[in-house]
């Protein structure tokens, strides 16, 4: 039997080890399982608890496809799983739909209609049609959240029967052209505010593993966030001169006047650009990414060796039940259907945001490890991880450090979510770090050890990352912080609302009067005291209560206005840089590179206004709808002994700060080309 299994064609794929283990040549993941795991992990369908290969070329795959689906390769499961996949799949009636013997889908799916039986519905028929059009196209299925998914929909339905969808060349031409005209045209509207509101640069960068950085560039203002151009600077990152000139172009396209400050992220933290900005743009400031400094604190609470420790043990839980597809269904059955593990947009706020979902689902938990239909199946209760597991479920000290560890990072967690929703926050930055640092002196009241520790760290960070002038006179002029008697940072800040002031009013005639204006303002006089302004300050943003209310200070009202109405952070969604990748390739010509400028365009500021326009409460803006599949917590790159898990514990936490799904799992992969270009 065994020389059999080592004539299959996928062994082509493979390096086989000792103990059934395979390793695929292309990832060079270690599976369990030989051979027929290798086809799952090859075939980049989820199934069987097999995680998709990342690196697998698209013939290999469209070739192990086709196998799964012969009647050689089902000859090599189980009776069982062989009832179940001759067994008709439908998300209606499993009964209903059944396809011909020539399958794979009636070689090719030529006309459906006829492949299925007379009595399918047309529901099921346009279900089935949308299926195969995501499964051959390689979509994520992430795409059917998308408004414009069911917009298409109900915009072909009321065309009728035999409505004919655009050619690739009128995509290309005409409608991306079109579409791309109206988002232009949206964006002109918005740049009519900047003038009372002011606007704010952002600057994301990216390096790969081939020394190519990209810098795409973005502009923000309270009525939205635009993406203006993406930039391949590989050959310049480290060239002060090219980078300035840069700069200088993008801030001439908006107009120095109406920027108040750029946003650099954590990647070009290049002292000679903010010098540059500085010097030559007197009344533009430069502030860091408040979300990325966030997560730099995380990244340090996570290094700590019980908080380390206590992360690679809840790892430990998570891993052994998703890659058991039986034991995700039993868990889901004692959690409702809720999961245990949650995945955010960084690899260390998935650590803490996990922790919490955990914790959650404690009791739960509990019973399941301890319920007969656990301890009786010899499937779980005799896998190496199952005793480990248990022991780790039943120990009050791990779930004592769990929930210690969520009362540290909560309120970060909490900031971290107000300065990435992409609403004006520069005003409540510096009130939140303060009540953040604030909850753990309560938390540690008795411990000034551990205290000291999380202190040094946020102080750390806080001064050297996220502390900006710019922050404490946001700050200063935000009415809730301002009228608020419980507030006692006034003083500490006032100086630096003072710069500030001196920076964005230089001359003595745009200070004329400012003092007293000050005066009105602090001590709530005039418009600032009425009853109005009073129940205003929790109901509105702290720019619009200074459009309201502070006419009688006008010079103030208008920096106020300016500095209140900026963002804190980078845009909160998803990027795929795979397109941007392919824009600035080499292999490019002109027109195509226009075409996937023009495309990027369009993508970025469609995700951008739909992004915006979700008012949803239930959305988290620092956590992924799906869980990510290929993550510290679900994945296994080898199957290490309980002995070896525990030798671990110790260890600290390394890779990437970025959480691999935004970058790894995109729908367009690394090697596809975007619309055939």
């Amino acid at each position: 039997m065994q020389v059999v299994r080592e004539k299959d064609v996928c062994w082509e794929y493979a390096e086989k080890l000792d103990g059934n283990k395979v390793k695929c040549k292309f990832c060079l993941r270690i599976l369990n399982g030989g051979i027929s795991r290798l086809k799952h992990h090859l075939s980049r369908l989820p199934s069987k608890g097999v995680n998709p290969c990342s690196k697998v070329r698209d013939d290999v795959t469209d070739k192990v496809l086709a196998i799964l689906s012969s009647k050689d390769d089902c000859k090599e499961v189980s009776l069982t799983k062989k009832r179940k996949r001759e067994e008709p799949r439908s998300p209606v009636n499993r009964s209903l739909v059944t396809l011909e013997t020539s399958s794979p889908v009636a070689k090719i799916f030529p006309n459906i209609t006829q492949n299925t039986s007379s009595h399918v519905s047309d529901q099921e028929n346009a279900e089935r049609s949308i299926a195969l059009f995501f499964f051959e196209n390689k979509l994520d299925f992430s795409v059917a959240r998308s408004p414009s998914y069911q917009l298409m929909i109900d915009s072909i339905a009321k065309c009728g029967k035999g409505f004919n969808g655009p050619t690739p060349e009128t995509l290309k031409t005409n409608w991306l052209e079109i579409i791309k005209s109206e988002v232009s045209i949206q964006s002109k509207e918005i740049e009519k505010e900047w003038s009372t509101t002011g606007c704010t640069i952002i600057v994301e960068t990216w390096t790969d593993n081939k020394s190519r950085a990209l810098i795409n560039f973005l502009i923000s203002s309270p009525s939205s966030t635009f993406f203006h151009k993406s930039v391949d600077a590989s050959s310049y990152f480290k060239n002060t001169k090219f980078l300035a000139d840069l700069f200088d172009s993008v801030i001439q396209d908006f107009g120095p006047e109406n920027i108040v400050q750029i946003i650099l992220d954590n990647a070009l933290n290049c002292t000679s650009i903010v010098n540059h900005i500085l010097q030559t743009y007197g009344t533009i400031f430069v502030s860091p990414c408040a979300s990325q400094c966030l997560n730099a604190i995380l990244k340090e609470f996570s290094k700590i060796d019980w908080v380390n420790r206590c992360i690679m043990q809840a790892q430990m839980i998570s891993k052994f039940i998703y890659n058991n597809s039986s034991l995700v269904e039993m868990m889901k059955k004692f959690t409702v259907g809720e999961e245990i593990i949650k995945t955010g947009i960084t690899k260390y706020v998935s650590h803490f945001l996990s922790l919490q979902s955990i914790l959650k689902q404690r009791s739960r938990l509990k019973h399941m490890f301890n319920s007969p239909e656990f301890t009786n199946n010899p499937c779980y209760s005799n896998k190496p991880q199952s005793m480990p597991c248990i022991g780790i479920i039943d120990d009050n000290e791990f779930w004592r450090q769990v929930e210690e560890c969520v009362a540290v990072s909560d309120p970060f967690l909490k900031v971290m979510r107000e300065v990435s929703g992409g609403k004006p926050a520069v005003g409540s930055v510096y009130e939140l770090m303060t009540k953040a640092k604030e909850s753990i002196r309560t938390y540690y009241i008795m411990d000034d050890i551990k205290c000291k520790i999380f202190f040094d760290i946020v102080d750390q960070k806080w001064q050297s990352h996220l502390h900006s002038p710019l922050h404490s006179a946001a700050a200063f002029l935000n009415p809730s912080i301002q009228y608020n008697p419980e507030i006692k940072f006034l003083g500490s800040i006032k100086e630096d609302f003072f710069r500030v002031l001196e920076k964005l009013l230089p001359t003595p005639e745009l200070r004329r009067d400012i003092t007293n204006q000050i005066l009105l303002f602090t001590r709530a006089t005039g418009m600032f005291g009425c009853n109005l302004a009073k129940e205003a300050i929790d109901a509105v943003s702290p720019g619009i209560w200074w459009e309201q209310y502070g006419d009688s200070a006008p010079t103030l009202q208008r920096v106020a206005m300016r500095i209140l109405s900026q963002v804190c952070s980078t845009s909160p969604f998803e990027r795929h840089w795979s397109m941007f990748q392919q824009i600035h390739s080499d292999k490019r010509n002109k027109i195509n590179k226009e075409t996937l400028n023009d495309i990027a365009y369009v993508h970025y500021n469609l995700k951008l206004a739909s992004s915006k326009g979700s008012k949803s409460t239930d959305i988290d803006p620092i956590q992924l709808e799906d869980i990510d599949m290929t993550s510290q917590w679900v994945e296994e790159t080898e199957n290490p002994s309980p002995t070896q898990w525990l030798d671990r514990f110790g260890s600290a936490l390394d890779g990437n700060d970025l959480n691999t799904r935004q970058f790894s799992n995109s729908i367009f992969g690394p090697n596809d080309h975007l619309f055939n270009l």
